[in-house]
């Protein structure tokens, strides 16, 4: 039990940072809907990042995972090569990636890029990805050193001067634009919007990764080459579970813009699905806050002989307070939409819904990983993540041209929930982990229960409505609380005495 405290502690510290560079992320999306002059700009945006996703996780090679699995085996004066071959393989990966894209980008853009989208765009988001793929390690070290508070200020500082930089060149330098205009003439245009956004996340992951490298500690340079052999086999099959479930959450925006049979209006489209899905952002919040903590945890907790029952453990409390952030965030929806996107954009709210569900049951599907990562059996991951893309891409391919973005919601909803009912049946077979279904099915029935009355009960006053929706969450947490925190105390108690 006192691991599971460790792993909630870390999950807190991690939480706290992941929260709020998450947020102020969050604060952008408002920021981006209220000074875009169109949907479209917002779509461009969308496309641009939904392809810097992908390859962020091709140039990252799953070497966090591996960084941690190969740091936990070694000895401890061997930590510090683990640490330092792993960067040479980093660095070595970032240098062919530079000199292809930039070398050669004219080529590579009709594959991954809609042509809208001006080649000086391109060329920025790849210098900001090679610095994104770069510092990945050095945070990887920060988490299994334990220094969440480092880890998170760093975070924080890149969101915190990303969001700072973004209102200059949004808010502020539009109004010197009005009063004064010379005064910044000679660098700001009016019509370069989305462009800023690029030049603003240049600006603050530069000063993020020279401040988080003059932290690091000093280790001798060495390469490994029998443990890079190693860590790259071991890190492929993660490399290849990366891309199909980076795909699973992206290829949706890579392809609108080409599948979407009005090509005029695609991106404005686009934009509209970009805008609402990033409402849906506070799940993966949750998920990656969790993450940060539960990948040291796993493998930790993977040498003791109670491991499969804490790993049970986990999962009821994760699932329990992740159908709490769906129901939070879909019965206060009036609310946040208001906050979050101007009138034009209500019209894709119906998939937030949609959106929240498929991300937890990909953070499901995260947790169930365990067994295929402690076995060395990675290869099951890339297999349940291909499976999940064909499904994905099939569906958008086949629906996108008649639902728009609601047919990438619902495709993302179906291939998430294959992939986490496949690794939870064969990990059964593997790597048996008794999990709790009575309390997970009485929670997702509570929650799905909740949620039905919270839909089908017509209020029209929204003070009203969002006070009913507030009793039924309120009954959700007494639930929870008296099940499995209470009740659970009290019965340690009794048989104490």
């Amino acid at each position: 039990m006192a691991s599971i405290k460790s792993l909630a502690k870390d999950s807190v510290v991690y939480g706290g940072s992941a929260i709020l560079t998450k947020t102020i992320n969050w604060l952008a999306t408002p920021l981006f809907a209220y000074t875009f002059s169109s949907e479209s700009d917002f779509g461009m945006m969308t496309n641009l990042y939904a392809c810097g996703a992908l390859i962020t996780v091709i140039l990252t090679f799953g070497l966090e995972t591996g960084f941690f699995r190969f740091v936990n085996l070694a000895a401890k004066d061997r930590q510090g090569s683990v640490y330092a071959t792993s960067m040479s393989i980093i660095v070595a990966i970032i240098a062919v990636y530079l000199l292809v894209f930039l070398g050669f980008l004219g080529q590579i853009r009709p594959f991954l890029w809609s042509e809208r989208i001006p080649d000086a765009y391109l060329q920025m988001l790849i210098i900001i990805l090679s610095m994104d793929v770069f510092i990945a390690l050095p945070f990887a070290f920060l988490r299994y050193e334990k220094k969440a508070l480092r880890f998170g200020f760093f975070k924080a500082l890149q969101a915190l001067l990303y969001i700072l930089f973004c209102m200059f060149f949004l808010v502020i330098c539009p109004r010197i634009n009005q009063s004064n205009p010379d005064l910044i003439r000679w660098f700001w245009r009016e019509d370069y919007c989305v462009g800023y956004v690029l030049v603003a996340n240049i600006i603050a992951t530069s000063i993020q990764t020279l401040g988080l490298l003059l932290q690091m500690p000093r280790f001798r340079l060495s390469f490994d080459r029998q443990l890079a052999r190693e860590m790259l086999r071991y890190c492929f099959p993660l490399m290849l579970m990366g891309i199909a479930g980076m795909s699973n959450q992206v290829i949706d925006k890579i392809i609108f813009p080409a599948v979407y049979p009005d090509t005029e209006a695609a991106m404005g489209q686009l934009g509209l699905y970009g805008a609402c899905f990033k409402i849906a952002v506070i799940m993966v919040v949750f998920t990656q806050a969790f993450r940060y903590a539960f990948d040291p945890f796993m493998f930790e907790k993977g040498k003791e002989s109670d491991a499969k029952q804490s790993y049970s453990t986990v999962m009821k409390y994760f699932v329990a307070v992740g159908l709490l952030v769906f129901l939070g965030v879909t019965f206060y929806i009036d609310l946040i939409r208001h906050i979050f996107v101007p009138s034009r954009y209500f019209v894709a709210l119906p998939v937030v819904p949609i959106v929240l569900m498929g991300e937890l049951f990909f953070a499901v599907y995260y947790n169930l990983s365990v067994w295929y990562k402690l076995t060395d059996k990675t290869w099951w991951g890339s297999i349940f993540s291909c499976v999940g893309f064909v499904v994905i891409i099939a569906l958008n391919l086949v629906f996108i041209p008649k639902y728009s973005y609601m047919a990438c919601a619902w495709a993302s909803f179906a291939g998430n929930l294959l992939m986490m009912l496949l690794s939870y049946f064969i990990g059964q077979k593997y790597y048996p982990v008794r999990y709790d279904l009575k309390s997970l099915f009485l929670y997702g029935g509570l929650a799905g229960a909740l949620y039905c009355i919270a839909v089908f009960t017509p209020i029209e006053h929204m003070r009203l409505r969002l006070a009913f929706r507030t009793v039924l969450i309120g009954v959700y947490l007494f639930v929870l609380v008296r099940r499995d925190l209470v009740g659970k105390g009290n019965s340690r108690r009794s048989k104490n005495q």
